[in-house]
This record gives structure tokens, C-alpha cells and sequence, in this order.
């Protein structure tokens, strides 16, 4: 009974306000995406996308102008901006052909992005030394490859799976130890060196 909602107006001053009176702003959802613009999928910078969704049309009768459009769009390599209400919010979607279908990924409206130079100024303009790039460069080649996303394990998932098992099976969870701190990597070339000698037999 403690929590409330409230915006900030400034210099640490809040406005309070009641659950009732959210749902003022409260916006029907629908199954309807009202496309804007059509625009060259390179336009859309990779911070503003967020969360994916399949997208068919709903009925057999509206396959033939999904089908026309979404090959249009990839003719022509060009993404759908458009809006859809739904959690009774307005979402910006950026659609794309995808297969069969479309993809709709929701973006981030401008106010959600930060801009990198409040984090990047303090970043100095150090000079590379060109053995230290081709160093880094070796790198790179060695650990070359492509992305597979089956690769990638959840271990968080993993190992709560395991807890879980071992509660169920009525075993005590004894907390971690402490982990040693490793301390920071000064040298960063030396560290690249490290990298390339533990793989030196096969260099």
C-alpha cells in the first residue's frame, strides 16, 4: 500500500498518479498495422530494434496482397514502418519479408535511445601501433566463424534446471564459494600476446 506511480516534472519533483487515471491514456488494441512509409532497411540503426513477432495474415483471402507486398519489399530491399496498438500501447513496427511471411520487429521510440557520446567522451585517441592491429588481426582470423545460435547456451537456465532437480530430489543447495578476484588486464597487449602463445604450437 507503500508504492505509488508518479511522473518526474523536474529537480526532483513528482506528480502522483492514481491507477484510475492511467487509464485515461489507456489505447484500444487491434489487429490492424497501419503502415507509414516504406523505407531502405540500411535507414533503420540497429539501437532502435527490440522485440520480434511472425506476421501472416489472418484469412486465406488476404494471402495474394501479402504475398505481392512482401515480395515488393524485398525486391526492392524495403522495410514497412508502421504503428500497431497492442498492451494498450501504440508500437512502432519495422516490417520486413521474412520467408514465407514477414518479420515485425518493435522499435525503441527516439526518447529510449541514448546517445553514445554521453558514455564515449571520456574515451581518449591512443595511437596503434601497427604491430599491436596486425596482432589483433591475427586474432580475429584465428577465431574466425559463423554465427549459430545453437551454440550459445543459456547457462543461468542450466544451472537453475539443476538446482530445481536437486531441491526436488531433496538435497541441500549450499550457497557458492567466494570467487577469487582475477584483478584488471593492465596491459591489453600483453594480454594479446598471452592469446596467440597459448595457441602458438598451432600458429
Amino acid at each position: 500500500e507503500n508504492k505509488g506511480r508518479g511522473y518526474e516534472l523536474g529537480n526532483g519533483k513528482y506528480i502522483e498518479i492514481e491507477p484510475g487515471e492511467l487509464e485515461a491514456v489507456e489505447i484500444e488494441s487491434t489487429h490492424t498495422i497501419d503502415i507509414d512509409k516504406f523505407v531502405p532497411e540500411e535507414d533503420i540503426d540497429k539501437r532502435y530494434y527490440e522485440r520480434p513477432y511472425y506476421i501472416v495474415p489472418d484469412d486465406k483471402s488476404g494471402e495474394e496482397a501479402f504475398a505481392a507486398i512482401r515480395d515488393a519489399m524485398k525486391d526492392k530491399g524495403r522495410v514497412a514502418l508502421a504503428r500497431i496498438v497492442f498492451a494498450e500501447r501504440e508500437h512502432i513496427l519495422a516490417i520486413e519479408a521474412w520467408g514465407k511471411g514477414m518479420l515485425g520487429t518493435t522499435l525503441r521510440y527516439d526518447y529510449e535511445v541514448r546517445d553514445e557520446k554521453e558514455f564515449f567522451s571520456s574515451l581518449g585517441s591512443p595511437r596503434i601501433t601497427k604491430d599491436m592491429v596486425d596482432l589483433a588481426s591475427h586474432i580475429l582470423d584465428k577465431k574466425a566463424g559463423r554465427f549459430d545460435a545453437s551454440q550459445f547456451k543459456d547457462e543461468y537456465e542450466l544451472a537453475l534446471r539443476k538446482i530445481v532437480k536437486r531441491k526436488a530430489a531433496g538435497k541441500t543447495i549450499e550457497p557458492p564459494a567466494e570467487r577469487e578476484d582475477r584483478g584488471n588486464v593492465i596491459d591489453l597487449m600483453e594480454a594479446l600476446c598471452q592469446s596467440v602463445k597459448t595457441k602458438g604450437s598451432k600458429v
